[in-house]
């Protein structure tokens, strides 16, 4: 049998935003790409098209990463497609800015849900499914290290990831897969720009001494470079990338 001529990503949360950003660097770079959404059908199958146009590999699924039975067969169509995985990145999440005593028990369960289940979900799966050599990338937040108030839950939820990263890096031993963090800072997307003044957002792109606020393509950078082989000494470390804010 013959060796697969090409890697195999999955990057969940992928329809839009960062996660859509990446889905296309590593498309770019020759991985075929399942793009995961849990509810932009329209927005995932236009990226898929999108790629495909331009000569790469791309399929979407439907999967809501808090359903570990969803994630299992996210997995399981990828590799129907495919084969096996070599390339995971945990991008898929959700923010509510509000104050600790103001969260709903409803809102306090989906946000982990989706930010820690989710990671754990799919980090679950990635142990018994990824290729040896592999790479891992998850997504926590550079608010973890800043402490904002109306942040609580969502940092909370964040923290889990990062240590979940770095045990996890830990009991992969032998199988030569890395797993790492991104925190990025932040980024001028859709859902971060929305509901923001003018006044805010210029607030927050004077924050780091970079002066602006990070671009979808910054993150897709990191990523990219975590799971080239460039990177393969970097393992159970969290990479906090937001222009020096913290």
């Amino acid at each position: 049998m013959t060796a697969q001529p090409f890697k195999v990503a999955i990057v969940t949360g992928a329809s839009r935003g960062i996660g859509a950003v990446i889905a296309r660097q590593l498309a770019e770079n020759g991985y075929a790409v399942t793009i995961n959404y849990a509810s932009n059908a329209e927005e995932a199958s236009r990226l898929v098209e999108q790629l495909r146009q331009a000569g790469h590999q791309a399929i979407a699924v439907k999967a809501d990463v808090a359903d570990a039975a969803q994630v299992r067969q996210l997995f399981e169509t990828t590799e129907a497609q495919w084969g096996k995985v070599d390339v995971l990145v945990n991008n898929a999440g959700i923010l509510k800015v509000l104050p600790l005593a103001e969260h709903s028990d409803e809102l306090f369960d989906r946000t982990f849900a989706i930010n820690t289940r989710g990671t754990f979900n799919t980090l679950r799966e990635a142990a018994a499914r990824l290729n040896d050599g592999g790479r891992i990338v998850n997504f926590s937040s550079s608010t973890v290290g800043l402490n904002l108030p109306g942040y609580a839950v969502y940092i909370a939820s964040k923290a889990a990831v990062e240590s979940m990263t770095q045990v996890f890096a830990k009991e992969l031993r032998g199988r030569n897969i890395t797993v790492n963090a991104v925190a990025p800072g932040p980024v001028a997307t859709e859902l971060f720009l929305q509901d923001k003044s003018e006044e805010q957002v210029r607030h927050f792109a004077k924050l780091p001494p970079l002066e602006r606020l990070g671009q979808p393509q910054d993150i897709a950078d990191i990523v990219a470079l975590l799971v080239s082989p460039a990177a393969t000494w970097v393992n159970g470390q969290v990479l906090r990338a937001n222009g020096g804010l913290v």
